[in-house]
């Protein structure tokens, strides 16, 4: 089984271009978002808690993330492998994820970052919400804050992969799709080789 992870801050495109990635490569796509806003969309428990925390531009607890992953990884079977779209966010759950997989005698496969710079991401982000009405993309302090912290956590996965050998980078600093797609199948081409 492979296990791939797709990196990169909010409004790089991440689930963009998942769905090419995992289709062109037998993969099972999880978002950590479509996972959450399927829970806030249901009204259960952990969707209101996950709410007023996305809502605050802040994240849903390790644990609770970590679990709905176990759960795909455990009830999905006819794939090649999983594409991991915003988890993990952390060193914290980076290691988390590796314990998950030697559990199961795997490893991460490779990482894939899509790099953007923050002026783009605030355009593409108010861009996201004008077309698919996201309220957790609506305001310019959440889109400061979620821009704040993926800097602050997430980026410091990049030497942790990096120092793994894991890590490879796709440059999606632009608006067209067709480009962008091309750059990220061209570095998932050069990772299967």
């Amino acid at each position: 089984m492979k296990y791939y992870i797709l990196f990169g801050p909010p409004g790089a495109g991440k689930g963009t271009h998942a769905g090419a990635i995992a289709q062109k490569y037998d993969l099972k796509h999880i978002s950590t978002g479509e996972l959450l806003r399927a829970e806030i969309a249901a009204g259960t428990e952990l969707g209101m808690q996950a709410k007023s925390l996305i809502d605050a531009g802040s994240f849903v607890p390790d644990s609770v993330v970590e679990g709905m992953i176990v759960s795909a990884f455990d009830t999905i079977k006819d794939v090649d492998g999983f594409l991991l779209d915003g988890f993990p966010r952390n060193l914290s759950q980076a290691k988390d994820l590796d314990e998950i997989l030697a559990k199961r005698g795997d490893k991460v496969t490779a990482v894939v970052a899509l790099m953007i710079d923050d002026d783009l991401i605030r355009q593409r982000i108010a861009h996201r919400a004008a077309i698919e009405g996201r309220a957790d993309d609506a305001s310019e302090e959440t889109i400061t804050n979620r821009i704040k912290t993926y800097h602050a956590q997430t980026e410091p996965l990049i030497e942790y992969y990096r120092s793994a050998g894991k890590y490879y980078e796709a440059d999606v600093n632009g608006w067209d799709l067709d480009t962008n797609r091309a750059k990220v199948l061209g570095v998932m081409e050069k990772i299967n080789q």
